[in-house]
């Protein structure tokens, strides 16, 4: 994203924050996110619209009242101000405008989930989802697959989740895996560390050779934080193919610690 959709971001973002805090209870916080994300399945079905709302070459007004005229009245006040304060920005390009009204959309849901005291639930939840989905090639590939409609995948997500994770949880799987831009299991990763960051927690993904007990896992989580500055969330799976030791994984960064770590290096090195 181009400094120009960055401050565009920026605004938007204030926008929403300043109209979700005159008063705005948890379900208002709820009910902008889960309104951003059908806004932003009304743009992404309709170019048209999509393209005059960004449009950067028509003056700020005339958009913004374009988007009043589309949503007003549909949508909350909390979200045709945010909807109107993005159409009124200047985007770098048009799917800038679309994916941070996502981001928005998720930073409200996680409002109020963290309102709740729900942020610690929801990040697991959806870091668990991650997993299951990553263990189970046919559910992935189903939800991967670029010839099968949004709803589809929507409804077998909805189906599968329906009674087992927090409402924050399902509405945040559920739109994200309508627009993937990456696998799956990657997307419930990222949207697992916004909910951390929400926190301004790191979030350290780490796969074991054995299980942790408690106090590896309280040690761990102490030298990760010290480390990276700040607190960590820790979050363990096995798997038995590391032969021994540990990867963690927090960011773009990689530490590799197991045995099959140095024998694919040793390897390399002799190639």
């Amino acid at each position: 994203m181009y400094a120009a959709s960055r401050e565009a971001l920026a605004h938007t973002r204030s926008a929403l924050q300043s109209a979700l805090g005159s008063g705005a209870a948890t379900a208002a916080a709820a009910q902008a996110g889960s309104e951003l994300f059908s806004v932003v399945e009304a743009l992404d079905s309709q170019r048209a619209l999509r393209t005059a709302l960004a449009d950067a070459s028509a003056p700020a007004a005339v958009r913004e009242r374009l988007a009043e005229q589309v949503f007003g009245g549909k949508v909350s006040a909390q979200t045709l101000a945010t909807v109107k304060a993005a159409a009124g920005q200047d985007w770098s390009a048009q799917s800038d405008l679309t994916d941070s009204l996502v981001q928005l959309g998720r930073e409200a849901l996680l409002k109020a989930a963290a309102d709740q005291d729900q942020l610690d639930t929801v990040e697991d939840e959806l870091f668990r989802l991650g997993r299951i989905v990553a263990g189970d090639p046919e559910l992935e590939q189903t939800l991967s697959d670029r010839s099968t409609p949004a709803s589809a995948k929507r409804d077998l997500l909805t189906r599968l989740l329906y009674g087992k994770v927090t409402a924050v949880t399902e509405a945040l799987a559920v739109h994200a895996v309508g627009r993937l831009s990456k696998s799956p299991a990657e997307t419930f990763d990222e949207l697992s560390a916004l909910a951390a960051a929400q926190r301004d927690r790191a979030v350290a993904h780490v796969r074991s050779a054995a299980p942790l007990d408690a106090k590896q896992e309280e040690r761990l989580t102490a030298t990760l934080t010290r480390i990276y500055g700040k607190p960590v969330t820790v979050h363990v799976e096995v798997d038995p193919e590391l032969l021994s030791g540990l990867v963690v994984r927090v960011g773009d960064e990689v530490i590799d610690g197991s045995a099959a770590g140095r024998l694919a290096a040793v390897r390399k090195s002799l190639t």
